[in-house]
């Protein structure tokens, strides 16, 4: 995602254009941004007499995270889409995504099973061409 410019950038471009130093599209060309960002914060300062951005407004999550790390403890070894009923049954609705982001933010992680048996599907090679040698003597399963 890309940054916000500084609000530095901001008052300058907006100073210069102020004194007369040239037109919207002339500072944007000389301080290498978009004629569209320079139209935008000089509504911006019309609007609110401020050069300075305004913050982002991220809505807080509704979802109880104790619930959530509730569920985790009394079982580790759940997966999403169970995680989700689970929380379901309580009241809570969520998508498997936002779930997963509140489980990054509690720094709890999934975990692959150990006891789980190896696939049975072979490894695929770079190219996606078959494999033509044989395992060696010593790879093979002893009988």
């Amino acid at each position: 995602m890309a940054r916000a410019y500084s609000d530095d950038l901001r008052r300058k471009v907006l100073s210069s254009y102020g004194s007369g130093k040239g037109t919207m599209r002339e500072l944007a060309q000389r301080f290498d941004v978009s004629y569209g960002w320079v139209l935008k914060i000089a509504a911006a300062q019309r609007q609110s007499g401020s050069y300075k951005r305004v913050p982002q407004r991220r809505a807080a999550s509704r979802i109880d995270t104790g619930l959530i790390r509730r569920l985790v403890e009394a079982q580790p070894d759940i997966v999403l889409v169970e995680l989700r009923q689970r929380a379901a049954e309580q009241g809570v609705q969520a998508s498997t995504v936002h779930l997963w982001r509140i489980l990054a933010k509690l720094g709890l992680r999934l975990k692959k099973s150990h006891s789980m048996p190896l696939s049975a599907t072979p490894k695929r090679t770079s190219t996606g061409a078959k494999s033509t040698s044989r395992p060696s003597a010593r790879s093979r399963p002893k009988t």
